[in-house]
C-alpha cells in the first residue's frame, strides 16, 4: 500500500459540487482517506478566468500510479472536464492531479510524480501542509513547507464550508 496525495481544483459551474463529487469518488478508491479544508484561490498561470476552489486529499492504495491516472482522468471526464479546444491552465469543471505516490519517483510520457509544479503553487502547498506538515519532497528531501516560504503573491483564502456541505450548495 502506498500513501498518495491528490490536488483538486474547480472554477466552472458549481465548483463546490464538482469538488464534493470528486472527493466522494476518491474516498471510495482510497483507505484512511483524509481531506484538507477547501480554499478559494486566484488563477495562477492563465489569469483571465474565474477563481478556483482547491483542496488536497490523501489515502492509501494498492493501485499503481498509472492506474490511478486513468481513474482520475475518467472521473474528470465524468464531471465535465474537456481537454480539447481549451487553453492550457484554462478554466475547467474539475482538475485532479496526482501529487505524490509514496516516496516513488515516476517519470513517463503521461505522468510525472511528484507533480513537477507543485512546489511553486500555494494552492497545492497550503492544503498539503495542512494534511502532512512534515512531509518531504521525495526528489530533494526538502520539507514542503519550506517551498511555501519562497513563494510571493498567489492569494489563497480559507473557504468556510466543509466538503459535506459543498454538494448542498447547488
Amino acid at each position: 500500500m502506498e500513501c498518495v496525495y491528490f490536488s483538486l481544483g474547480s472554477n466552472l459551474g458549481n465548483r463546490g459540487a464538482h469538488i464534493a463529487a470528486a472527493l466522494a469518488e476518491l474516498e471510495r478508491l482510497l483507505r484512511n482517506f483524509r481531506v484538507s479544508r477547501v480554499y478559494e484561490t486566484e488563477p495562477l498561470y492563465y489569469r483571465r478566468q474565474p477563481g478556483f476552489l482547491n483542496a488536497v486529499c490523501s489515502g492509501y492504495t494498492a493501485s499503481s500510479a498509472e492506474i490511478l491516472l486513468r481513474r482520475i482522468q475518467r472521473l474528470e471526464h465524468t464531471l465535465g472536464r474537456r481537454r480539447r479546444n481549451v487553453p492550457r491552465f484554462g478554466p475547467r469543471s474539475i482538475d485532479i492531479d496526482l501529487l505524490l505516490y509514496g516516496k516513488h519517483l515516476v517519470t513517463g510520457p503521461r505522468l510525472i510524480v511528484p507533480h513537477p509544479r507543485m512546489q511553486e503553487r500555494k494552492f497545492v502547498l497550503i492544503p498539503l501542509i495542512e494534511l502532512a506538515p512534515y512531509l518531504t519532497d521525495p526528489r530533494t528531501g526538502i520539507l514542503f513547507w519550506k517551498y511555501l516560504l519562497k513563494i510571493e503573491g498567489q492569494a489563497v483564502y480559507f473557504h468556510s464550508f466543509s466538503r459535506y456541505t459543498l454538494a448542498e450548495r447547488k
